[in-house]
């Protein structure tokens, strides 16, 4: 699929779906949990579908799978050993999170995911749980899946590098099933909010555990999940892209279904636009609505992007409509992702002429005049959805390949951009 973008502003209101992060983790939970859950306003998006079927191997049954609402009954932490290999699609969290769920299981668990997943590390977790006393290895020795890993952990002390949130994660979900205490230390954690937002359904499920801020965390054994009702908060990762469209072009919108105090780091997207000079309105914490109302003067800034490693490649899109110079730091997460996404970006965005460039530890782009132009999604959802905004910019048309890939955590995004306004058109490849 391609998308052909043509210069536009946006005007309207829209709904942004469900937290893909939350999605998946509630998914999680309820596998684990005694009971039947219900998980509303749920995302379905390819990655969480992939959640679904890959914790559907472990024991959960899904009672519903609607649009309003997921329902599925958990296996009280009796999970079963999978009738066949377990594959995680393009979902980088679901592949982490199944590698620690499988190490709570006396069996032969082996897990594998699309070329993508292939190629992303998990050799720190899988070392993680050998530590914990399972068995946990690559098949083909280079710490990426094909991954087969034997359980049960029985607890212990282990260490993390802090580089990608996602390999912790799965241990504070998954081991205080296991039959002792898990002590995990962490070197420079980075993508704090995601585990920020891991702890609160931890807080919400009744979860023992202490933590020396985030270098150290203790979690008690032997204890088990109760079924819950939550409803998913919306995606500030997928607002990013039509709030960054509508500030860099002459636009108004609206975007409901947003929460200010969520968990989500990504909300600190409306702090950094309206440092660059954006008029961004938060009505009652968003539950009014998020309102940018562009043709505002954009001025350069510096970004921390540590916690928000999605961010870059439309921040780096962002970045070449303001003033001056834009810098982004504290980017290596962002090239642990389904790409290295500050270099893809940084291809990409250089087609259309911005002025950008990758100096390892940070990313700098000046206020540049883009011009449209064949650009490569690299398989990455995030790089289309930022170029497809870049277009809405640049001079002429801009034409993106594999633009399928927003499926992965916005399904719905050209019909919530095109419903407000977007000139962008959908054409599947021959």
């Amino acid at each position: 699929m391609k998308f052909i973008v043509e210069p536009s502003s946006l005007k309207g209101k829209a709904r942004i779906p469900g937290s893909k992060s939350n999605t998946t983790r509630a998914v999680v939970f309820a596998t684990l949990a005694d009971g039947t859950s219900m998980i509303r306003n749920p995302l379905p998006s390819a990655d969480c579908l992939s959640t679904v079927e890959v914790y559907k191997g472990f024991g959960a049954e899904v009672i519903e799978l609607s649009d309003e609402k997921w329902v599925i009954k958990g296996t009280g932490g009796n999970l079963k050993v999978p009738e066949d290999v377990l594959y995680t699609g393009n979902s980088g969290t679901t592949t982490y999170i199944a590698i620690g769920t499988a190490g709570l299981i006396d069996g032969y668990t082996v897990i594998t995911g699309d070329f993508q997943i292939r190629g992303r590390l998990a050799e720190p977790l899988l070392k993680a749980l050998r530590d914990l006393g399972a068995e946990a290895f690559s098949t083909r020795g280079n710490g990426c899946a094909p991954v087969v890993i034997r359980g049960p952990i029985k607890g212990g002390k282990t260490s993390l590098p802090g580089v990608n949130s996602q390999w912790l994660t799965p241990l504070l979900i998954n081991a205080p099933l296991a039959s002792g205490d898990t002590e995990i230390e962490v070197e420079d954690l980075k993508e704090r909010p995601y585990i920020k937002m891991t702890l609160g359904w931890l807080d919400r499920r009744g979860i023992r555990y202490e933590r020396e801020g985030f270098e150290r965390f203790y979690l008690k054994g032997n204890q088990g999940y109760k079924s819950f009702d939550e409803t998913i908060p919306a995606d500030w990762e997928s607002a990013c892209f039509p709030l960054v469209g509508a500030a860099i072009t002459d636009s108004d919108i609206t975007l409901y279904g947003l929460d200010i105090n969520d968990y989500q780091g990504d909300k600190v997207i409306v702090k950094i636009l309206k440092e660059m000079g954006a008029d961004i309105e938060v009505v009652d914490d968003g539950k009014g609505g998020i309102r940018v109302r562009g043709g505002k003067t954009l001025r350069g800034i510096e970004i921390d992007c540590g916690d928000i490693p999605d961010a870059p490649p439309i921040l780096a899109v962002l970045g070449t409509q303001a003033e001056g110079r834009t810098v982004l730091k504290n980017i290596s997460a962002s090239r642990l992702k389904e790409t290295d996404r500050v270099a893809t970006i940084t291809e990409e965005l250089r087609k259309m002429g911005a002025k950008i460039e990758d100096r390892g530890e940070e990313l700098i782009i000046e206020k540049s005049e883009l011009k449209g132009a064949k650009i490569n999604g690299h398989h990455d959802h995030r790089i289309v959805m930022a170029t497809a905004i870049a277009g809405l910019v640049a001079k002429g048309v801009t034409i993106i390949d594999h633009a399928e890939y927003t499926r992965i955590s916005f399904p719905n995004f050209y019909e919530v951009m095109s419903s407000l306004g977007a000139k962008i058109e959908k054409v599947k490849e021959v």
